[in-house]
């Protein structure tokens, strides 16, 4: 499948911040992905998602909440990976800024967030409910969203691994709280980084028939 890839600067929240977005031919949608704890876009977790993503074909835009600055300071307190609110609020920035392009405005939006970036990314779908599809968590902690949490109009899926239980716990609390319909999809014999084999196809297969599903039919371009 024939797909464009850019480095691109996106402007969220008054920050300038590094991404790399992908436009396969046809995509029938694009997904922001916000990821998690202490990680960047080049994620090989999320790169992987990102990819099978493109065969369906989906445009994704993987981008670093924090900046440069941010990264040093963050590698030696761990204080902004876990500023919920500062990630959110740059995930929005970043749904506002792919609205305002020529090239992806036409594209519905999913939203894909792995650990404390599940929780920015249900706090962005809150505050965007028009913007928004979809939302997919991978081993997320959407308990971190807090009262946005009910908020949230977008379709959710929450991925979690079978021998993650502390955050299979979260999840299934957190998906009776959802008012909207949320699902929740167990990934057997895996734990919180899904490492074990076939575990991550098995999450970039669940996340892709949701997004599919969600963005209705391809564009023609």
């Amino acid at each position: 499948m024939a797909a464009w890839t850019t480095a691109t600067r996106v402007d969220a929240a008054g920050v300038d911040l590094t991404g790399d977005l992908t436009v396969p031919a046809g995509a029938s949608g694009l997904v922001l992905f916000a990821h998690g704890s202490g990680s960047s876009r080049h994620s090989p977790r999320n790169q992987a998602v990102a990819a099978a993503l493109h065969r369906r074909p989906v445009a994704t835009l993987l981008i670093d909440l924090l900046t440069a600055d941010e990264e040093l300071v963050d590698v030696q307190t761990r204080r902004l990976r876990f500023d919920i609110g500062l990630l959110a609020d740059r995930l929005i920035g970043a749904i506002d800024w792919l609205r305002a392009q020529p090239e992806t405005q036409p594209q519905p939006v999913g939203l894909f967030g792995a650990s404390t970036g599940a929780a920015a990314a249900l706090i962005a779908a809150a505050a965007r409910p028009e913007a928004v599809r979809a939302v997919v968590s991978r081993g997320g902690r959407p308990d971190l969203a807090g009262p946005a949490l009910t908020e949230v109009e977008a379709p959710t899926l929450l991925i979690v691994g079978e021998r993650d239980q502390q955050v299979l716990d979260l999840n299934e609390q957190a998906r009776n709280t959802m008012s909207v319909a949320a699902e929740l999809r167990i990934i057997p014999g895996a734990t919180h980084l899904f490492e074990e084999p076939g575990a991550l196809e098995q999450v970039a297969e669940e996340a892709g028939g949701f997004f599919a599903d969600h963005f209705g039919r391809p564009t023609v371009t």
